[in-house]
């Protein structure tokens, strides 16, 4: 009779979780590059069953250097993808409706270093010299830069050369370049592993100068959203993601850990890119008028034509925060 009891118990157990599997809401979320800490949120959201609270069944897809978000969500592969706001502007402005609704990063994490020893010691003498670069929708906010400073990109003594950049520091270390591209939480540190140190490099900000544009974003394709279905799964992924990333600002070694369990490389590495990505999170709500001097700059250096209409929404943070 126990035996019998027992095996009741558990196909009732199994199928009350394969109902629960199946009653579960699929999100497909792209990131723009490979599993590290800078997306410590979502791994840790799903981790701490966050989105299993909220009836989300989330898969969590890296990405790399030879994916591009916008390209996978305009072909189907994803719901909703992490982006640079330059990139999504550029993408949407070519057909692809991209449409932010939410911005978890509110600083940029991007810089420019360079050797204290080298010819650089101002924005002043950059001209005439050769400058790291990442490209791939990474290449917006320098480009926005060097056009506030009046400086061309073509090269030659009044101008700058620009190096397409490896996603490493390799141009450094082997002195292909004066300066070059880095992120506070993942190439700078790997300058410093490479045996630069911090005292020894001069290290230009683009959020303390002023000329950060907006980073890790969450976007949707604007035709789904009009589903009220597919926005209130938004809503609840929106919720569900900030949560994670307040768990994983006020506790990045655990973090990191997740990250690692989830195939992040290093976990040393991972644990202080936690930390330093913790520094850029905000409470998911785009800032407009970040948005504005994004858009802005890149209007002004023609990476995109004419103003975007419709390119980011409040709807979703607003129903998911409140």
């Amino acid at each position: 009779m126990k035996k019998l009891m027992f095996t009741l118990m558990a196909g009732a157990m199994a199928l009350a979780a394969a109902q629960s599997a199946l009653a579960a809401d699929k999100v497909t979320l792209q990131l723009k590059w490979v599993t590290q800490a800078q997306f410590g949120g979502y791994f840790v959201a799903k981790d701490k069953g966050y989105y299993k609270a909220e009836g989300l069944d989330v898969d969590i897809k890296p990405g790399g250097p030879d994916s591009a978000p916008e390209q996978i969500i305009a072909g189907g592969g994803a719901d909703v993808i992490v982006d640079w706001m330059g990139g999504a502007l550029v993408a949407r402005e070519k057909g692809v409706p991209l449409v932010n609704i939410a911005q978890p990063f509110d600083k940029s994490g991007l810089e420019l270093i360079c050797p204290k020893d080298g010819p650089i010691k101002s924005e002043a003498d950059f001209k005439g010299h050769t400058l790291g670069v990442w490209f791939y929708g990474n290449e917006y906010p320098f480009f926005a830069w060097m056009n506030k400073l009046k400086i061309p990109t073509e090269g030659g003594k009044d101008g700058v050369t620009v190096l397409k950049q490896s996603f490493d520091v390799q141009p450094l270390v082997q002195k292909q370049a004066d300066c070059i591209s880095v992120m506070t939480y993942n190439e700078y540190w790997q300058a410093i592993d490479a045996g630069f140190k911090a005292e020894d490099l001069l290290v230009f900000n683009y959020t303390k100068l002023g000329v950060n544009l907006l980073e890790d974003g969450l976007y949707v394709n604007e035709e789904k959203l009009k589903d009220p279905a597919f926005k209130e799964k938004m809503v609840k992924f929106v919720r569900a993601s900030m949560k994670g990333w307040k768990y994983a600002v006020e506790h990045p070694d655990e973090a990191a850990e997740i990250v690692v369990d989830n195939g992040g490389q290093d976990e040393a590495h991972q644990k202080r890119m936690a930390g330093e990505v913790a520094k850029l999170i905000g409470d998911g709500k785009l800032d407009k008028a970040l948005y504005e001097r994004t858009e802005k700059a890149l209007l002004e250096q023609k990476i995109i034509n004419k103003e975007p209409k419709g390119a980011y929404t409040h709807a979703i943070t607003d129903a998911a925060l409140k």
